[in-house]
């Protein structure tokens, strides 16, 4: 299976669940991306490294990689293996000078290493397939002024269903149309965790896996 390279793209605030934030992964070759949601924790290692900020004192992932570097060990890459009911699984390959291991690890763990330690992030293209959004700019203006995602009476009872617990997915009562149109806008707008919500709702329904 043809392994894809993914780059991070940055960190949002998760729209959907509170105190959570939405990392976003970028397929290097095309226009994917994939959201993952992350905790506080994960989120604050990954934003310092991206940002190049240096804490006055270790954090968790700082003291992991000085451990690390201590003993010769070093971070190959990350691969993200495994999609199971919405939860992503990864690996970590170290090399200790003699051999490579693999250790189990969860996916914003990974990340956050991956940035500390520098090395390459990959994940399969089965994975990227389920899970990626493809970014499409292209849109006429019919479509702009029919984008139910300027509705917020019918967007607000859709989300108070999905807070209550009455639907899997807060898009449930949107029309394939609609759906395809706040699609367009969400990934237009960078909101990759919505639009991800809408791209699962619009698989469900056309059957697709």
């Amino acid at each position: 299976m043809k392994r894809i390279k993914l780059n991070v793209l940055g960190l949002s605030y998760s729209q959907t669940q509170s105190g959570a934030y939405a990392l976003i992964l970028a397929d290097e070759e095309s226009n994917q991306r994939i959201p993952i949601i992350i905790g506080s924790a994960e989120a604050q290692a990954i934003a310092i490294e991206l940002e190049s900020l240096k804490p006055p004192r270790p954090l968790t992932h700082d003291l992991f990689v000085d451990f690390a570097s201590a003993f010769g060990i070093n971070l190959i890459e990350v691969n993200i293996s495994k999609l199971e009911e919405g939860v992503f699984y990864s690996d970590l390959i170290f090399d200790n000078g003699y051999e490579r291991i693999k250790i189990d690890s969860r996916t914003s763990d990974a990340i956050a290493l991956a940035l500390k330690f520098k090395c390459p992030i990959y994940t399969t293209s089965d994975i990227l397939s389920k899970t990626g959004i493809i970014l499409n700019f292209e849109k006429d203006e019919k479509s702009e002024k029919t984008d139910v995602s300027n509705n917020p009476e019918k967007i607000e009872k859709s989300q108070k269903t999905y807070a209550a617990g009455k639907g899997k997915n807060e898009f449930a009562e949107f029309s394939i149309s609609e759906l395809d149109n706040m699609l367009n806008k969400f990934i237009k707008n960078e909101e990759y965790e919505k639009a991800s919500l809408v791209r699962d709702e619009i698989k469900k329904r056309k059957g697709k896996p």
